[in-house]
């Protein structure tokens, strides 16, 4: 080979790998939940509200919104936030960037105001995008927060004049959507809370998924069947092992009563629902290497310790009495960034 072609190959071969990778073989299987808002009830501030997005990607949605600016400063604080690249000449904070251009879509659960209070009042400064809810909840919102008399109506129904920055998109229970200009896909189930329907949302992308559940009460309390529905639809996402993490509540901890309950779980709870799930997945194995996250912890007025330390503690208990030992159980706090895949 001559001298000339010699150099002509290397450069055809050296250039083949120094091409841009394709969107396909830069997408990295995994999500990133960042907790914006990790209790329930009264703390104001840390109100339930989680950001997921694919790893690698910063297009991201927020399921529920008690808390959204205040969870964006805390997190930006931790450095929950820096991998998220803010464009030079923004002229936008961090957390301002993450509100109004990475968050590219709300996934609400139901009306509670600990779920939506961040989204309310962040809406005059924030950017256009849908809102994804089961149809009860987007009735909620219209009638009764986004009417002009508890707030001014910025979706695009109800009361007018509708300001049209919120696109209502209603999920049909089962059915997966695309959220618009992000990787993900979205599919919504109804769970009883209390007497109020509330939701869990099924969040894919790249082959993967994470669960997302709102406020939710044992079947057995409750009095349906709502979280085996849900355990029947997502058991073969479990035995493959594509669901990589579920936020599940357990607002308080194994001394609390079930009449006392209100629509809730406990430690107790959480551990035999994921029994369940188990056994219609094929068994504990199919739980093994999963992430469990645990929300809406109540917080409490009582001095003593934490009442996540209380559940914390009962989560040991029962998930070793369960034979949930392959489970990956973590308190979610406020400013946490976890990457599962």
């Amino acid at each position: 080979m001559t001298l000339k072609k010699t150099c002509l190959f290397l450069c055809f071969f050296i250039s083949i790998f120094s091409l841009p990778p394709t969107p396909e073989a830069a997408a990295r299987p995994g999500f990133v939940v960042t907790v914006l808002g990790a209790r329930g009830g009264m703390l104001d501030g840390n109100l339930s509200a989680y950001m997921i997005r694919p790893a690698g990607d910063d297009r991201a949605v927020l399921c529920d919104a008690g808390t959204a600016m205040g969870g964006l400063v805390a997190a930006g604080r931790t450095g929950a936030l820096d991998d998220i690249a803010v464009p030079r000449g923004s002229g936008l904070t961090r957390p301002g960037y993450v509100l109004t251009h990475t968050i590219r879509a709300y996934l609400i659960s139901h009306a509670h105001l600990d779920h939506v209070a961040g989204l309310v009042v962040a809406s005059p400064d924030d950017s256009a995008k849908p809102i994804y809810a089961l149809p009860a909840t987007l009735d909620d919102l219209s009638a009764h927060l986004f009417n002009w008399r508890i707030w001014p109506n910025f979706g695009d129904r109800g009361p007018p004049p509708a300001l049209g920055k919120y696109h209502y998109r209603a999920l049909t229970p089962g059915r997966a959507e695309p959220v618009p200009d992000t990787a993900m896909t979205v599919t919504a189930w109804p769970l009883d809370h209390g007497g109020v329907e509330s939701t869990a949302f099924l969040i894919a992308a790249n082959g993967i998924s994470v669960l997302y559940m709102g406020d939710t009460g044992p079947d057995a309390v409750e009095g349906g069947h709502r979280l085996d529905d849900l355990w029947r639809a997502i058991a073969p996402e479990v035995a493959a092992h594509r669901l990589k993490a579920i936020v599940i509540e357990a607002s308080y901890d194994d001394t609390r009563p079930d009449r006392m309950l209100f629509g809730h779980m406990t430690p107790t709870w959480v551990a035999a629902t994921l029994r369940d799930l188990a056994r219609q997945a094929g068994g504990l194995e199919s739980l093994r290497g999963l992430t469990v996250l645990i929300g809406h912890v109540k917080y409490s007025l009582a001095a003593g310790p934490a009442p996540q330390e209380a559940i914390r503690r009962d989560l040991v208990r029962d998930a070793a009495r369960s034979g949930l030992g392959g489970v990956r159980f973590l308190i979610a706090e406020q400013g946490l960034r976890l990457t599962v895949d």
